[in-house]
């Protein structure tokens, strides 16, 4: 078969890039030939003798102007190219060429309810620093919900990374029997069980139960809020809490609730892995979540979780291996987990076993294989 695939980058260090780059790795094991139209291929896949590299380079002040650069320039190099392949696989609202498979990671339609902290309006101050960031996200996701429905009217199969997203579509059109599901994958060798430092490496303290947080602490949507108003109610709990804090708000929402002893802020992060690997357990509420590859992450670290059913990957999260909110905003019931959890070594033992044997029923390779399947079937 010859396959192409049309991604920003396809690597190992990014998360459409990191599962582009498995489903590359299959197709080629598999004897596939490969054609990649990227800005950015890992060196590996650029030096095999299966692969066909089309760099498509984009240089631009924004984000949205890269986009649109690179959607017509994909766009122009298919068309002269198109009939060489037997199926084209893209992602999203990246090229406006027709494809035979769109894999899609969040739905912007719903990504614009949840991600924008304040929508311009006649009340904004178009003096406040923050109006002009905000308009370019409204405008920016408003364009992407565009572009990406009638890219999605543009293939035949629609991948989605989660029965979340899955629902999303359906709420855009996207027809049912047009879905498929292949949820992301996890890396269980970098993210596995054991503890191979020691708590002070990050200043964490030694001797108490410690919970761990991550993700973009600058906006509502990943909820720390509501974890650190849920805190206040388990008083023997610490809580580790991996996010950028410029422009955070929740650093002086700790101190206001007296938590300020208790909470460990501890910026971005590279070496999530190990941190993870010396706290108890992993909560992570979000309010509104395409996937959630860290509550995964967590779970192949061993850790019992705790999250919402509003995550994607809360469906992967059994009884025994954590514990899934109804109401992401539910301050009692998020305590009351953290406390049974924190309170009860037992059970953290128990649920993270179970935690870790889902996670590899959902590794990088099962959903490459997936993916390949797929194709072969098309």
């Amino acid at each position: 078969m010859k396959l192409c695939i049309i991604t920003h980058s396809l690597i190992k260090g990014d998360g459409q890039g990191r599962v582009n780059y498995e489903v590359a790795c299959e197709a080629i094991n598999r004897g596939h030939h490969l054609t990649v139209l990227a800005s950015n291929l890992a060196p590996e896949l650029e030096k095999h003798h299966q692969v066909r590299w089309v760099p498509i380079p984009v240089k631009a002040p924004t984000e949205l102007m890269r986009n649109m650069m690179f959607a017509f320039s994909s766009n122009s190099w298919l068309k002269k190219h198109h009939h060489e392949f037997d199926l084209i696989k893209t992602n999203g609202a990246i090229t406006w060429a027709k494809s035979d498979v769109n894999a899609v990671h969040f739905v912007h339609n719903s990504w614009l309810k949840f991600s924008i902290q304040a929508t311009p309006t006649a009340k904004n101050n178009i003096l406040n620093p923050r109006f002009v960031y905000n308009f370019y996200q409204w405008l920016y996701t408003k364009l992407n919900a565009r572009w990406e429905k009638a890219a999605f009217e543009n293939t035949k199969v629609v991948i989605a990374v989660s029965d979340k997203v899955a629902e999303d579509l359906r709420e855009i059109g996207v027809p049912q029997d047009a879905i498929r599901v292949i949820s992301n994958g996890v890396d269980v060798e970098e993210f596995s069980p054991g503890n191979s430092a020691s708590r002070e490496t990050w200043n964490l303290p030694t001797g108490v139960p410690l919970a761990m947080f991550a993700g973009d602490i600058r906006l509502p949507r990943k909820n720390l809020d509501t974890v650190l108003q849920a805190l206040v109610q388990v008083p023997d709990l610490h809580l580790a809490v991996v996010g950028v804090t410029d422009g955070s708000p929740y650093p002086q929402l700790s101190a206001s609730l007296g938590l300020s002893d208790r909470v460990h802020f501890l910026g971005f992060r590279r070496d999530v892995p190990s941190i993870m690997k010396v706290v108890d357990l992993f909560v992570f509420p979000s309010r509104y979540e395409p996937f959630g590859l860290v509550v995964t992450e967590a779970m192949a670290t061993g850790l019992p979780v705790i999250t919402a059913s509003c995550t994607g990957s809360a469906p992967l999260v059994s009884k025994e291996a954590g514990i899934v909110l109804s109401d992401p905003n539910d301050r009692n019931a998020l305590a009351q987990a953290m406390h049974k959890l924190s309170a009860n070594l037992d059970l953290r033992t128990k649920m993270g076993q179970a935690a870790r044997a889902i996670a590899l029923q959902h590794t990088w390779k099962k959903m490459a294989q997936q993916y390949v399947d797929l194709f072969e079937e098309m």
